[in-house]
């Protein structure tokens, strides 16, 4: 089936989503890194909708083509993101499903998998798939993503503004000249005066100043009790080797439901657009079926 572009009202803003695959079968949320779109998910979608999956893709609160919090302080935090995933479940009547997060789509799927914001989402999410994405970031890699995310840069044409996606997504690893350039078109919009920025609210980033611990969720991880794959880019300068093993000797990993993965040829964050990368996911998700 082709995808199908979707608005929904949550907790009262409009927020946008993809949707692949039949409507009756198993589901997968796939949800987005800190300034991306849910279109980063293209080719994992269309790879495990092949496989017999529904995959539902949102744009968080402030991307791609959902609304702007009128309310930034109070509502770009992970709660709040939390609370948008529990209305989405209930919308699209959702008992359980999957759910594969790129750096904070990782840290939203493990405050909802925790239950200690949105409780009835505890047992509602069968498997979790952090795509580098731990429960504490090096703080020199929050402070370079605060620095590019907080002041967008503006260009002439979009042709200038993919080549600065290429250079500031590069750790990324490999993609096709075709997937940047959708990458790009997918997360471009028009300024008035002419120019072109990265699609989203550069007030997304008062998460930092206003939350600042936001990203620190160990005891989230602690309740998780579900499977869990952790795919950690080997250049990561996110997720440090030491938090990784740290993993291993807490909730899930202390339980033996965690498989850590390193991708090669990545940094923060692999673009899970390669055979490799969807095939670990998809095996992945199989297991824990």
């Amino acid at each position: 089936m082709n995808p199908t572009s979707n608005y929904l009202t949550l907790a009262g803003r409009e927020i946008h989503y993809m949707a692949w695959g039949a409507p009756d079968a198993e589901p997968v949320i796939a949800w987005h890194g800190l300034a991306r779109t849910g279109r980063d998910m293209d080719e994992l979608a269309e790879h495990l909708s092949a496989q017999g999956y529904r995959v539902i893709c949102p744009d968080t609160l402030g991307r791609g083509l959902s609304q702007w919090s009128p309310l930034p302080q109070q509502e770009y935090c992970l709660a709040f993101y939390a609370r948008l995933a529990a209305a989405l479940f209930e919308q699209l009547k959702i008992e359980r499903a999957h759910w594969v997060g790129t750096s904070m789509g990782g840290a939203i799927g493990t405050v909802c998998a925790s239950g200690l914001f949105q409780p009835q989402l505890k047992a509602r999410i069968r498997s979790l798939v952090l795509n580098d994405n731990a429960p504490e970031l090096a703080a020199a890699a929050i402070h370079r993503i605060r620095a590019y995310a907080g002041n967008p840069p503006a260009f002439e044409t979009v042709c200038e503004l993919e080549a600065f996606f290429r250079q500031a997504y590069k750790p990324y690893g490999w993609l096709s000249d075709a997937q940047w350039r959708r990458l790009t078109e997918t997360s471009t919009r028009r300024l008035p005066n002419g120019r072109v920025t990265p699609h989203y609210d550069p007030a997304m980033v008062q998460q930092f100043e206003h939350h600042p611990d936001d990203y620190l969720i160990w005891d989230h991880y602690e309740q998780v009790d579900i499977p869990v794959l952790l795919l950690r880019g080997v250049e990561s300068d996110l997720v440090l080797p030491e938090t990784a093993a740290k993993m291993q000797t807490c909730g899930p990993g202390r339980r033996g439901q965690l498989q850590a993965i390193e991708v090669p040829g990545c940094g923060h964050a692999p673009a899970l657009n390669v055979p490799a990368q969807l095939d670990a996911v998809l095996d992945f998700i199989r297991r824990a079926d």
